[in-house]
């Protein structure tokens, strides 16, 4: 992976990492409002349970997810889709909490992508071994929004590649606090995570907690 040299005064952590045209890894920008993030994140999982959704071949996802916002992100026989009722409760989703707005703006803005304003995250829980295909964000009306996501707890593999499923991937560690905006050019890369080791976290435990960011309305 190619590293920028727009790096802190203090010869850290880069203030963040090229991946690909339009897609930037920022190293730890959330890692201070990690806590926060968590203790918001469990007011949403009270009211939307994480679940295994199921894919409309019937495969069931190692990852839980839920969502919040004004929309959250299903799937089932019927196809992936968006939807503003929780399938599981029958309640609207959870409203994004702003700790979650405000961290997923600043992200955008930091990369490039000023004005973003999300109307859903989707939130996934990686167990040991749980692992996410390599995949498109296809759902989505307006392609012109970057897509941020955000890691909190164990260290995962994030694979990124080209438009095609086949074009070469990078491979990069994610560690908890990392945060990854692709938009422009790199929108509808495909992305996933390889299968999860088995490690503890002080602040997840043995999960990786992740939050995807879109402009989905």
């Amino acid at each position: 992976m190619l590293r920028d040299l727009f790096s802190d005064e203090s010869g850290g952590l880069p203030k963040y990492e090229f991946i690909a045209p339009g897609a930037l890894l920022l190293p730890r920008f959330a890692l201070d409002e990690a806590q926060a993030l968590m203790h918001s994140l469990q007011a949403v999982l009270a009211r939307a349970p994480l679940r295994h959704l199921e894919t409309p071949g019937g495969r069931r996802m190692s990852v839980a997810s839920s969502s919040c916002g004004k929309t959250g992100w299903v799937s089932d026989r019927a196809g992936y889709r968006y939807a503003p009722i929780d399938p599981q409760t029958g309640l609207a989703w959870p409203p994004m909490p702003l700790v979650f707005f405000s961290l997923a703006s600043r992200a955008a803005a930091e990369a490039g992508y000023a004005d973003f304003e999300p109307d859903t995250c989707l939130i996934n829980r990686y167990a040991p071994g749980a692992r996410l295909t390599l995949h498109q964000d296809r759902n989505e009306r307006d392609y012109t929004a970057p897509i941020v996501s955000v890691s909190l707890g164990v260290a995962a593999d994030f694979l990124f590649g080209g438009q095609q499923r086949s074009e070469r991937t990078l491979r990069m560690r994610l560690e908890s606090g990392d945060v990854v905006v692709w938009g422009g050019a790199s929108r509808l890369a495909f992305h996933g995570i390889a299968p999860l080791g088995d490690s503890i976290d002080p602040l997840t435990g043995r999960c990786r907690i992740n939050l995807t960011f879109r402009k989905a309305l």
